[in-house]
């Protein structure tokens, strides 16, 4: 449980897991850095909660995500807690689904994960100590018809977190990798459209 004044940094807190860890992380007294494309989305985020500060942010962008971390920090302090929980999910079968859109899987989830963590793990393992999580999938253990794409980036940061974890083990910084099974969220609702 974070103490009061914890900096907690979420991606993806425009909706979704990234919204009710955000919720939850404000509610018990931490600083939440939220981060999306989804300024409307970030907006209800935040309503009603004077310690949750929306960034805005392209994750697939390294030196838009360097800004915001950079901002968030001038503004919050070090962050404590990262959660990366940004993704999209659209459904189709490999081979009709669009080129385009297979490629922007990939670089919101996988590549946005890349993003962050070289924008915000250093610090942490200069300061000895951090929570790192990222948020994979069942379908990063276990593909699934229709979500060859999404399963792919999240085999990729299943893989990633699992050798940062490796590369890190004495630094103080704690991973974690979460692989929840599907969920009713605006993630589920834009694969089955």
């Amino acid at each position: 449980m974070p103490e009061t004044n914890d900096v907690v940094m979420i991606t993806g807190g425009g909706s979704g897991m990234g919204r009710e860890a955000a919720r939850r992380f404000a509610g018990r007294g931490a600083a939440v850095a939220i981060m999306d494309v989804n300024e409307a989305g970030m907006a209800e985020t935040a309503e009603g909660f004077d310690n949750i500060h929306c960034f805005s942010m392209d994750i697939t962008s390294f030196e838009a995500v360097k800004v915001a971390v950079a901002a968030a920090e001038e503004k919050l302090g070090p962050v404590k807690r990262l959660y990366n929980c940004a993704a999209i999910m659209p459904f189709g079968i490999l081979t009709e689904q669009d080129n385009g859109i297979i490629h922007k899987q990939m670089e919101i989830n996988y590549g946005g994960l890349v993003n962050i963590t070289q924008a915000v793990l250093p610090g942490m393992v200069e300061r000895g100590a951090g929570d790192f999580v990222s948020f994979a999938s069942m379908a990063g253990w276990i593909p699934m018809l229709k979500t060859g794409a999404y399963t792919a980036t999240k085999f990729a940061v299943r893989a990633f977190t699992e050798t940062l974890y490796h590369e890190n083990i004495s630094s103080g910084v704690r991973f974690a990798c979460v692989c929840p099974p599907a969920v009713a969220t605006p993630l589920l609702k834009q694969g089955m459209e």
